[in-house]
C-alpha cells in the first residue's frame, strides 16, 4: 500500500510552515518556531506539532510519508549575515582580482562615499594557477602542476573549508579545472571543491567566477545542515529520500542541492510562486502577482499568460549569482518589520525585523521595539488570544506600550501611531509590487493579487487599492502556501552551454548537435533521480550583435522537426525582444550565445479534497478595529465556516488558525468553490 502523506517543510524568518497532504487530499498547516542557530529543530518541531494534529506518533507519521519537501534560508542567510564558509579561490595567473573589480560599476554609481563590497574571498586565498586555455579551446599554456601544489599547500595552511577552482575559458573546455579540482580534492580530503565548469559553464567571467565563489562559501554550510536535517529524520522514521526546492521553482535530491548549493539562496520563496502556479492551473487566472508576507520580508513576482518568470544575475546580500531563478523582488516588510524613528525625525518602517527571537513585543519573548504586527494588534486586526488557533497567545499591554513608546516621540496618540505603522509597511509593500510589475513594463491593474503568507490578508485590500488591482484572493492556506506550492512543483535539472565565439547563429546541424548534446546529459541526470522519462524544456540567451547583455528566449514553441530551424529561432528572439522592449531590429545579426535545456521529471498529481457544503455562516464575534480613520465594530467571520458563494461586505475580519483577512470599506468578498477567499476590492 502507498504511504498517503505528501509534507513540505518552509524554514521562514519566523515560523516554520508544515503542509502535509492525505490520500484523501485532506490539507494540514501546522507551524512552529523558526530556531535559527540550527533550523533543523524547528522542522522536527513542526513534524511534531503536525503529528500530534493527525493524532500519531512522529515515528509513525514519518514512515507514512512518501514525499517530503524541504525550502530552506540557510544559503540566503549565510550571505546576508556574511558568515560563510571560510574559501580560497584558484584561477588563471593574473586575474585572482575579477572577483573584486566586478564590472566595474557601483551599485549607487553616483555615492562618492560609497566603500567597495568585500569579496568572499580574501585576496591572500586567491592563488594563480599558470595556465591558459583560449576562448577557441586551444591550449596555450598547459596546467603547471608544481602552481597547483604550491596553492594546494598555502589551502593547507589556512585550514580553508571549501575551495572555488574558477578558470578563464573553462566554459569551452573543463580539462585544466578538473585537473586541478581532482589534486585539490586528493589532498584536502573534506574539503567541498567546486568548479565553474560544474556550477556555471558559460562566458562572462565574472558572473560565472561570482556565482562560483558564491557555491564555495555556502556549500559547507548548505552541505552540513542537509546532511544533519536527514540524519535528524531517519532517526525519526523517515525512510524516503528528501527533496529540496531551488531557486528555479523545481525541486532536486539533497546531494543535488548540495552541489550546487548556490541554487538554494531562493529555496523558500520559490514555494509561494510554485503555488501561483499550481492556483493559476487550477482557476484562479493566468495573470497573478504572488504577494508573500512572513515575518522578515516581503516577496512579490509576477504570473503572466500562466507562466513565471525567470532571470539569471540575481543579487543575494551584494553577491551576484547567474543561475537561473524565478524573479523573486524581495523587500524588509513583514510582520516582524520594526517602526522606528529615522532620518529628519520621521517615521521609518523596516528593513530591520524583529525576526524568530525576540520577536514583536507582543510576542512576550523580550522584544520591546514595535513591530508592524504589534501595530495591528492595537489596531484591532488580530485577536491575541486566538493567534495560530490559540496556541500562542499575543500581550496586547506590550504591544501598545511600544506604540506608545514611539507615539510619543513622533508627537502621536498610541492609535494613531498604530496606523501610521500599518500605512507605511502598505506603502512598502505597494512600491515592492511596481518594482516587479510596472518597472517591468506590466500594468498590475489587471492581475489578481494573491495574497498569502501569515500576514497579507491585512495589508492585500489597502496594496491592491493603492495600485488599482480590482482583485485579490486569499487561499485559506495562506499561511503556509509556500510550502504546500513545494508539493506541486517538480524535479528539474538544468545544463547549459555557451558557443565559441558568439558570433551570429551557427549552422543548424550545430544547433542541433549543441542541443542533443544538452538534453542527453539532461536526461542522464534525471534518470538517477526516477524512472520515468523527463520532458525537456529548451531556451536560449540571445542578443543582437551590437549589444552587450543577452535575454533569455524560450524555444519550446520552435518547431524543431522542420527544416529552418535557426531562421525560426531568429524570430522567436525578434519576438521576444519586441514583447520586452516594443521593438524589434529584424535586419540586424542575431547572436545565440548560450543554449540552455531543462529536464523535469513530472511528480504524480496531488489529491484536492472538495470543500464541504455548508450553511451560510454568520458571524462569530463582533472586534473594535481602527478602520477608515475611526474606530468601528466589525464582524468576524471564520474563514473555514464560510459556505461557497457567501457574499461577505466590508469592513469585516475574516480569519483563521493561522492568517486574518482585513476587508475594507466597499469590498465584497466571497469563498470560491475552489478554495480561495476572492475579494472584489472597493474603490481607493
Amino acid at each position: 500500500m502507498r504511504p498517503p502523506y505528501r509534507i513540505g517543510c518552509d524554514v521562514g524568518g519566523t515560523f516554520t510552515d508544515v503542509v502535509c497532504i492525505g490520500a484523501d487530499g485532506a490539507t494540514l498547516l501546522a507551524k512552529a518556531a523558526t530556531t535559527p542557530d540550527d533550523q533543523s529543530r524547528g522542522v522536527l518541531d513542526g513534524l511534531g506539532v503536525l503529528a500530534g494534529m493527525l493524532g500519531l506518533p512522529l515515528p509513525e507519521l514519518l514512515a507514512q510519508t512518501e514525499r517530503l519537501v524541504h525550502g530552506t534560508t540557510v544559503a540566503t542567510n549565510a550571505l546576508l549575515e556574511r558568515r560563510t564558509a571560510r574559501i580560497g579561490l584558484l584561477t588563471t595567473e593574473g586575474h585572482r582580482d575579477v572577483v573584486e573589480m566586478r564590472e566595474g560599476l557601483k551599485p549607487e554609481r553616483y555615492d562618492l562615499r560609497l566603500s567597495p563590497p568585500a569579496p568572499l574571498v580574501p585576496r591572500r586565498l586567491r592563488l594563480p594557477l599558470r595556465e591558459r586555455i583560449r576562448a577557441d579551446g586551444q591550449v596555450a599554456q598547459a596546467l603547471d602542476e608544481a602552481s597547483v601544489a604550491a596553492a594546494i599547500e598555502t589551502l593547507r595552511a589556512e585550514q580553508v573549508e571549501a575551495v572555488a577552482i574558477c578558470l578563464f575559458h573553462s566554459w569551452r573546455d573543463p580539462a585544466h579545472e578538473q585537473a586541478a579540482g581532482a589534486a585539490v580534492a586528493a589532498a584536502l580530503p573534506g574539503v567541498y571543491v567546486t568548479l565553474s565548469s560544474d556550477v556555471l559553464p558559460q562566458i562572462k567571467e565574472f558572473e560565472r567566477f561570482s556565482t562560483t565563489v558564491v557555491n564555495a562559501a555556502v556549500g559547507p554550510i548548505v552541505a552540513r545542515y542537509l546532511g544533519r536535517l536527514e540524519t535528524r529524520l531517519a532517526e525519526a522514521g523517515f525512510r524516503q529520500s528528501l527533496f529540496v526546492i531551488l531557486s528555479h521553482g523545481g525541486v532536486a535530491p539533497v546531494a543535488e542541492a548540495a552541489r550546487i548549493a548556490a541554487g538554494t539562496a531562493l529555496s523558500g520563496p520559490a514555494g509561494g510562486v510554485a503555488a501561483g502556479l499550481a492556483l493559476a492551473r487550477a482557476g484562479l487566472g493566468q495573470d497573478l502577482v504572488t504577494f508573500d508576507v512572513g515575518g522578515t520580508s516581503t516577496d512579490v513576482a509576477l504570473i503572466e499568460s500562466g507562466e513565471a518568470a525567470l532571470g539569471r544575475g540575481r543579487q543575494v546580500g551584494g553577491e551576484r549569482i547567474a543561475l537561473e531563478s524565478l524573479d523573486i523582488v524581495t523587500l524588509g516588510a513583514g510582520g516582524g518589520s520594526i517602526a522606528h524613528v529615522g532620518a529628519g525625525g520621521m517615521m521609518r518602517v523596516g528593513p530591520r525585523s524583529a525576526g524568530a527571537v525576540p520577536g514583536p513585543a507582543c510576542y512576550g519573548a523580550g522584544g520591546t521595539e514595535p513591530a508592524v504586527t504589534d501595530a495591528n494588534l492595537v489596531l484591532g486586526y488580530l485577536d491575541g488570544s486566538r493567534f495560530l488557533g490559540g496556541r500562542r497567545s499575543l500581550d496586547l499591554a506590550a504591544a501598545q506600550g511600544a506604540v506608545e513608546r514611539l507615539g510619543a516621540k513622533l508627537g502621536l496618540g498610541t492609535m494613531e501611531c498604530a496606523a501610521g505603522i500599518h500605512a507605511l509597511a502598505n506603502i512598502a509593500m505597494a512600491d515592492g509590487i511596481r518594482v516587479a510589475t510596472v518597472r517591468r513594463g506590466v500594468d498590475p491593474r489587471g492581475f489578481c493579487l494573491l495574497a498569502f503568507g501569515g500576514a497579507a490578508g491585512l495589508h492585500a485590500s489597502a496594496v491592491a487599492r493603492d495600485l488599482g488591482m480590482a482583485r485579490v484572493a486569499v487561499p485559506l492556506l495562506a499561511a503556509g502556501l509556500s510550502a504546500w506550492g513545494m508539493l506541486q512543483t517538480d524535479l528539474r535539472y538544468e545544463v547549459s552551454r555557451s558557443l565559441i565565439g558568439a558570433t551570429g547563429l551557427p549552422e543548424e546541424a550545430t544547433i542541433r548537435a549543441l542541443f542533443a548534446e544538452l538534453e542527453a546529459a539532461a536526461r542522464a541526470r534525471m534518470a538517477e533521480w526516477m524512472d520515468a522519462p523527463p520532458a525537456i524544456r529548451r531556451s536560449a540567451d540571445m542578443r543582437y550583435g551590437e549589444q552587450v547583455f543577452e535575454i533569455g528566449v524560450p524555444l519550446d514553441a520552435v518547431d524543431w522537426d522542420a527544416a529552418g530551424l535557426p531562421a525560426r529561432i531568429s524570430e522567436s528572439f525578434h519576438a521576444r525582444h519586441e514583447a520586452l522592449f516594443t521593438y524589434a531590429l529584424r535586419g540586424e545579426e542575431v547572436v545565440l550565445v548560450t543554449a540552455r535545456v531543462a529536464a523535469i521529471g513530472r511528480l504524480p498529481a496531488l489529491p484536492v479534497q472538495p470543500l464541504p457544503e455548508q450553511p451560510v455562516a454568520a458571524p462569530v464575534a463582533q472586534r473594535r478595529a481602527f478602520v477608515a480613520g475611526a474606530l468601528q465594530d466589525l464582524p468576524v467571520y471564520a474563514f473555514t465556516a464560510l459556505a461557497p458563494d457567501q457574499r461577505l461586505p466590508g469592513p469585516a475580519i475574516v480569519e483563521s488558525d493561522t492568517t486574518t483577512v482585513l476587508l475594507l470599506p466597499g469590498d465584497i468578498a466571497w469563498l470560491d468553490a475552489r478554495g480561495w477567499l476572492e475579494v472584489a476590492v472597493g474603490p481607493a
